[in-house]
């Protein structure tokens, strides 16, 4: 099995002042190209271990794509760690050098002396393009290893992995086919109750049940070889019948993107309006694209489920009748969500304690309850109904 590892360096990476997306981005990536990543490594900006970790990782990995590191100030080490790793001098690249230049000189800048750094690489490496920045990448074979060196800004390195890196992957090793991954997300579910629920699945050999958990949801995902596809897809209904009520869409398109295709398809408009959840509902729909005819953000006042509903109704109204959805203020343990459409007004009032989660956190779980009603609501659901910790207390219709 081919081994692919990534290390990632740099003092603000390893000390988690910074989150490190790149690496999430990669593992991803590769994983839906048949190249799941075997090992990951962080390592400050200290010559000396990324010297020694780099001829450590050069016995042992196939691949090992390097991320940060290639810029111009003293702490971007990369290319000199290299260089010593491999025993060698740096090597000036008079083309990347010149390519620099014409990048300062198209933007009306004067290129700094400090960044002739970037165009210096290992003697014998092989020079990778990024047409989107200043910091060229290399490949360097070193023992049985071939390491690719990336630059840390992530739109440069994300260019780099698909246009240099992967290609020459491809090209160098018999790769596997990419393995099957069937996806559902759910919402108002424990981790350990759909685990206990699952664990009497008979799975395939090489085929695993996996959990990701990301509050306010939980990711079932299955995943094996793409031989075991039929055998898992078999499988995939009773994944689907124990998620039940709590499962809210599947694949990799989240609930927002979902609605907001499902509002376009069926020519529907949406005003919201929240308190608790502060802007959260409306930044999340309108980043998906749906349809918002409106919204608003108020202050928190105290209301009845009467009153809610009311406002939801008048919201519509005022719209020229488009769906409503409205976000009450936290009273005390809960929170109050009504939404509008032509068959009428249904408020609730939902048991949220969570008192030990942050707010930004509290809030998404309330932007997930608002969404997921909308979304019970375009199904022809029952948009009242509670499941799993999503505790609904009290309802009202009009």
């Amino acid at each position: 099995m081919l081994t692919v590892e990534m290390l990632s360096t740099g003092d603000e990476v390893l000390h988690g002042q910074i989150v490190d997306t790149n690496a999430a981005w990669l593992a991803d990536f590769l994983f839906e190209r048949g190249l799941p990543l075997t090992r990951r490594n962080t390592v400050g900006d200290a010559l000396d271990s990324l010297v020694t970790i780099l001829q450590e990782r050069s016995t042992e990995a196939d691949v090992v794509i390097v991320n940060g590191g290639l810029g111009p100030t003293s702490d971007d080490l990369s290319a000199l760690a290299a260089a010593r790793a491999a025993g060698v001098e740096l090597e000036l690249q008079a083309s990347w050098l010149e390519h620099m230049t014409r990048f300062f000189e198209s933007r009306g800048r004067v290129m700094a002396p400090s960044n002739r750094k970037q165009a210096m690489i290992p003697a014998g490496s092989e020079m990778l393009d990024n047409p989107v920045g200043t910091a060229c990448g290399f490949a360097l074979r070193l023992n049985r290893c071939t390491f690719f060196f990336t630059p840390g800004v992530p739109s440069e390195f994300k260019v780099m992995v698909e246009k240099e890196i992967l290609p020459r992957i491809q090209q160098r090793f018999e790769l596997p086919a990419p393995p099957v991954c069937l996806r559902l997300t759910t919402f108002g579910r424990s981790e350990s109750d759909l685990a206990q629920s699952l664990n009497h699945l008979d799975l395939p050999e090489g085929v695993v049940m996996g959990y990701r958990s990301s509050m306010p949801i939980i990711e079932l995902k299955l995943t094996g070889p793409a031989s075991k596809r039929a055998e898992m897809e078999a499988l995939w209904p009773e994944v689907r019948q124990v998620a039940g009520e709590s499962l809210i869409f599947e694949g990799t398109v989240g609930l927002a993107a979902q609605l907001a295709d499902r509002l376009r398809e069926r020519d529907l408009r949406l005003v919201v309006s929240e308190q608790f959840t502060g802007g959260m509902l409306t930044l999340e729909l309108n980043q998906a694209g749906a349809p918002l005819e409106s919204s608003q953000v108020l202050a928190a006042r105290t209301e009845t489920l009467p009153e809610i509903a009311a406002r939801a109704r008048a919201l519509s109204e005022g719209a020229d009748d488009a769906l409503a959805l409205v976000v009450g203020a936290q009273q005390e343990e809960t929170l109050l969500f009504a939404i509008h459409s032509e068959a009428g007004s249904r408020a609730i009032r939902v048991q949220l304690s969570l008192g030990h989660h942050r707010l930004p956190v509290r809030q998404a779980v309330a932007s997930m309850i608002a969404q997921n009603m909308l979304r019970r609501l375009l199904n022809g659901d029952d948009i009242t109904q509670g499941h799993g910790w999503v505790r609904v207390i009290e309802r009202f219709a009009l």
